[in-house]
Formats: C-alpha cells, structure tokens, sequence
C-alpha cells in the first residue's frame, strides 16, 4: 500500500505499513497511480516530490514470493518497474527518496531512480542481490551506471553484492547525504525538497532536460519492455 500528500509545495509519496515493501504489480500499480495524480498536479505550479517508506524496509525488492517459480511473473513484474521508473524519469518536476531502511535489489532501483538519494544512517544497506539469489533484473544497468559514476562502486554493489551503509554509500557517491534517523532523513529531504522549490523551475524544462541526461537507460528500459511484453 502507498499514499500520496501534498503538504505546501512537496509532495510526499510514502510505502505504508510495517512490511517489506515487496514490488508486485498491485503496488506497482499503485504507485504509479500516485505518479499520475503527481503529474497532472505539477502542471499548476513549482513542486517536488518526495518518496519515502515506514518500518524497518524502504524496499525488499521483488515480490519473489508472489512471481514463485514463474518466470512469466517475474518478467511482468520488472516490465512494470520499467514502466515506473519511466514515469519517474518523466515527471515535470524534482524528485528525492528519503530511504528510511533497507533497499534492496529492485527496491534500490526504486530509489535510485529519483534525481536524489537520502538515507538513513543508523539502520539499513543498499545491496543488488542478484549474485547471492541468482536472479538477474535485466533492463537496469544503463540507469545504475548513470547514477553510481565509479567503476569501483558499480563493481562492488554488483559484482560483489556488498551490502552499503549510507554513510560508505555517500563515500562512493551511490547515494548524496546520510542521516542520523529516519525522521532526520524526511526532514532533510523535504528542507532540499523546498530549496527546489524556491527556484521556481519551468516544470517540462526539468523532466526534458532529465530524459536528455539518461536517454541511455531510458532507450534500455524502452527495447527490453518491448521485448517482453511479445512474449507475455
């Protein structure tokens, strides 16, 4: 379950309850329903978005649970985080994940998709388990190279699978601050978010001049969403 909230000029998207925050298609769907009521607001006036999560999980990543051994549902599943963080990369509008817990494989790729990256340092890791589960999200890479610039850290999150503190994840530039708590962590986002604000950004401007800067990962996203949704 997700909820969405405007207080001023912020919008706050937050993953509710205490759970992990698996990504199945009911909470892809979801969120990308926010996105929607977003967009059509932000036409109005300067604004930002904050996406955020409660309890020990910012995201788990897939709902491996729910896909089984299907690979049919697994496929589904990444075709519609494709989807969303299309639309992410879209928005008219700037964004910041307030990364309250752990963000894993999927659910990193949920908050590295927004143009900023805030966490938590008392509790929780960034980590791509796909070597440790032998299951590999295809249609991200281009996105994680655009947004991890090291080689170094690129190698170590995938190639490795080490699991990152934020305070070694803003020492590798994966991530942009770290924070005391997770309530430190909203704060901060939504003092950057009103910072944003303030400058008054023509909102179209904004998402073109992000789509021109991760025209990569888009066009990554766009052929292996295609190539999927032949075969489901």
């Amino acid at each position: 379950m997700c909820t969405l909230e405007k207080k001023g000029d912020i919008f706050i998207l937050t993953l509710t309850g205490p759970g992990e925050h698996r990504l199945n298609p009911t909470l892809l769907d979801e969120i990308q329903s926010a996105l929607n009521q977003v967009r059509a607001a932000a036409t109005s006036s300067s604004s930002a978005l904050i996406t955020t999560a409660h309890g020990k999980f910012f995201s788990n990543g897939f709902d491996l649970d729910w896909a089984g051994s299907d690979n049919s549902r697994r496929e589904l599943m990444a075709s519609k985080l494709g989807s969303l963080v299309t639309d992410f990369i879209s928005l008219p509008l700037p964004t910041i994940a307030a990364v309250t817990g752990h963000a894993s494989a999927a659910g990193f790729i949920l908050a590295r998709c927004h143009d900023y990256v805030l966490m938590r340092k008392d509790r929780g890791f960034i980590y791509m388990s796909e070597l440790d589960i032998a299951i590999v999200i295809p249609g991200f890479h281009a996105l994680i190279a655009n947004k991890v610039g090291s080689p170094n850290a690129r190698r170590d999150l995938l190639l490795r699978a080490d699991k990152v503190t934020a305070t070694v994840a803003v020492e590798k530039g994966i991530i942009d601050s770290a924070h005391g708590s997770a309530e430190e962590t909203v704060e901060a986002a939504v003092g950057l978010g009103e910072e944003l604000v303030k400058r008054k950004w023509k909102g179209h401007v904004y998402a073109q001049m992000r789509m021109n800067s991760m025209s990569e990962a888009l066009e990554e996203i766009r052929k292996w969403n295609t190539s999927t949704r032949s075969r489901l």
